[in-house]
């Protein structure tokens, strides 16, 4: 008799193979074993759905508001040869162009009418219009993770990859990105105006890390680059034009895998997601209307020699999610093979949108704009998150829906937050002791100790507005 313990489930688990945003957030793709769809991102809902059968997606990724979408075949079963970039019309339904390289393709980037491609030493661009067609093609390190990205606002020409040494930026500056061709009626106010050359030329090498790059990011207009290593503790905004560091702040002094950084569309704040599954939110500038946290010795560091630890900024709010199982297991699972498609539950991806808030029915009060957070993650989960107000403390505010977040199995505002700023309770560790029962180092630690208990100040935590899980057959429809 077959004893052996075997685990329960009623469905497959859901794969998300790849899902991101466009450059403005407004719309975002998925792609799974039944093929890939594009979705509205806020207020949610299903733009149009393809099924592809012979194989998987890697990568889907849209020409921001146009038809026209970016394919890479990937997973166990490629739809397509890795080596290839698909250009797919969506009105068309079907394929209208291919690329084929001599490697691997590691990543995509593109704006209006232009396509970046990196391999695993070097990036490609083409132009994109009624033909295809090589524009240039520049060196890089070792980019496994095919790091790179382009600024897609009107007028815009960064393009930012890793440079020829590990840790260094290259800064390429296209032609101007053309303004989006109006729709309807002539609008009242004359259109925008390219803005003016700059003064001096700008800088094409920044020397971001010294270790190796996980992430690169740049708003839409350009003016700033995110940068993040693998050591996964800070990150680093920078000046595309002078080179020079903006601000450095710290998501946490453990190592982590960053899987991304975004900025807000009116660059004053920026968001930042790990594998430790929490999304933590900056400020940028005074007048976002927030303030990162800091050591209460920040203030002496011009006048007193401090470690750089001391001078960190840490995110003023943060949201954790939740990993959820896509099914029950009656015992432990048996590890499985490199070529399985198993999804890291912690893995997301998030962007920010614009909403008009809650309370703007009433008549009399000035319109304003609310930004909030969506989240995807890997295995099904559509989050929307609004930040925390100025002066309600997200600790102990209970301004999510009680029943929506029950519903997600999401942690309540309650909960302690796990990526909050070091303190001797949670990060300090069990000391070995001597035999005369001294603790070894307790003079050196009890003024560290001491410091990272008056600097712990209690973040806020975003709150959960609405949560969507994927379904098997209509996905987020």
């Amino acid at each position: 008799m077959n004893l052996a313990r075997h685990s329960i489930s009623s469905t497959a688990p859901v794969l998300i193979f790849d899902a991101r945003f466009d450059s403005d957030c407004r719309i975002f793709t998925t792609s799974t074993q039944a093929g890939f769809a594009v979705y509205r991102t806020w207020p949610l809902q299903l733009l149009r759905k393809r099924e592809i059968t012979g194989g998987t997606l890697s990568a889907v990724v849209p020409l921001q508001t146009s038809s026209l979408l970016f394919l890479v075949g990937g997973g166990r079963s490629p739809r397509y040869p890795p080596n290839k970039v698909i250009l797919w019309d969506d009105a068309l339904a079907q394929e209208v162009a291919e690329l084929e390289f001599r490697e691997k393709v590691r990543g995509l980037a593109c704006r209006r009418g232009w396509l970046a491609v990196a391999l695993r030493r070097r990036v490609v661009v083409f132009q994109v219009g009624e033909a295809v067609a090589r524009y240039g093609e520049w060196d890089t390190c070792d980019n496994v993770r095919g790091l790179l990205a382009i600024a897609t606002a009107a007028y815009s020409t960064v393009l930012a990859i890793p440079g020829r040494q590990m840790g260094h930026i290259q800064l390429v500056h296209l032609p101007p990105c053309p303004p989006p061709q109006p729709i309807g009626p002539p609008a009242s106010a004359p259109p925008s105006r390219p803005p003016p050359a700059p003064t001096k030329h700008p800088v094409s090498i920044i020397a971001a890390h010294t270790t190796a790059l996980s992430t690169l990011t740049v708003p839409p207009s350009g003016r700033l680059l995110a940068t993040t290593s693998s050591r996964g503790t800070l990150i680093r905004i920078w000046d595309t034009t002078t080179g020079k560091l903006v601000r450095e702040l710290r998501r946490g002094t453990d190592k982590a895998e960053i899987y991304g950084v975004a900025f807000r569309p009116d660059e004053r704040e920026v968001c930042v997601w790990s594998d430790k599954g929490t999304v933590h939110v900056f400020a940028l500038t005074s007048g976002s209307g927030a303030s990162n946290r800091q050591s209460t010795f920040s203030p002496l560091t011009p006048f007193i020699p401090l470690p750089k630890y001391f001078d960190s900024e840490w995110s003023y709010a943060q949201y954790r999610i939740p990993a959820q199982s896509a099914h029950i297991s009656l015992s432990a699972q048996p590890a499985k093979p490199p070529t399985a498609d198993v999804v890291d539950e912690e893995k997301c991806v998030v962007g920010w949108i614009q909403i008009a808030p809650e309370d703007q029915d009433a008549p009399g009060r000035a319109q304003r704009v609310e930004y909030q957070l969506v989240a995807l993650t890997y295995t099904g989960g559509w989050y929307r998150l609004a930040l925390p107000s100025s002066s309600v403390s997200g600790v102990s505010s209970s301004s999510s829906s009680p029943s929506s977040a029950s519903r997600a199995g999401t942690p309540t505002l309650r909960d302690p937050l796990s990526a909050s700023p070091p303190s001797v309770r949670t990060m300090s560790m069990a000391r070995p002791r001597s035999g005369s029962g001294s603790s070894f180092g307790v003079r050196s630690d009890k003024g560290k100790e001491r410091e990272r208990e008056k600097e712990e100040k209690p973040g806020r935590e975003c709150i959960l507005r609405e949560y969507r899980r994927f379904g098997r057959w209509d996905g987020w429809g």
